[in-house]
């Protein structure tokens, strides 16, 4: 779970964002998108680990996947704050819920 520094930081990079973009809802779907194009990159970053373009070859490493991993949960947690006041407790109770799941098998 991301701490209360995070958060503050995560605050941050959503007033810079509102800043120079606005907040319409235009630029909300946006900030959305990004997680994919994010997550996107995550799986191109593996697949070169693992060398699976037998024309690039092994082209990345894996902190490239490990950094990579760090865009989307960053991005994630921009859009969330980006859309909801209480993003600390919405992810909160979510995790709850995804550990009484877990904890349930």
């Amino acid at each position: 779970m991301l701490s209360t520094d995070q958060w503050s930081t995560i605050r941050g990079l959503v007033d810079w964002l509102d800043s120079r973009n606005g907040r319409s809802d235009h630029e909300i779907a946006m900030r959305l998108m990004k997680i994919t194009e994010e997550a996107g990159e995550v799986v191109q970053a593996y697949l070169g680990v693992h060398g699976q373009n037998p024309r690039k070859g092994i082209t990345h490493i894996v902190p490239d996947v490990q950094d990579e991993l760090c865009d989307v949960i960053v991005t994630a947690a921009v859009a969330l704050a980006s859309l909801v006041g209480n993003p600390e407790t919405v992810l909160a109770v979510k995790l709850d819920k995804i550990s009484a799941r877990a904890a349930a098998l």
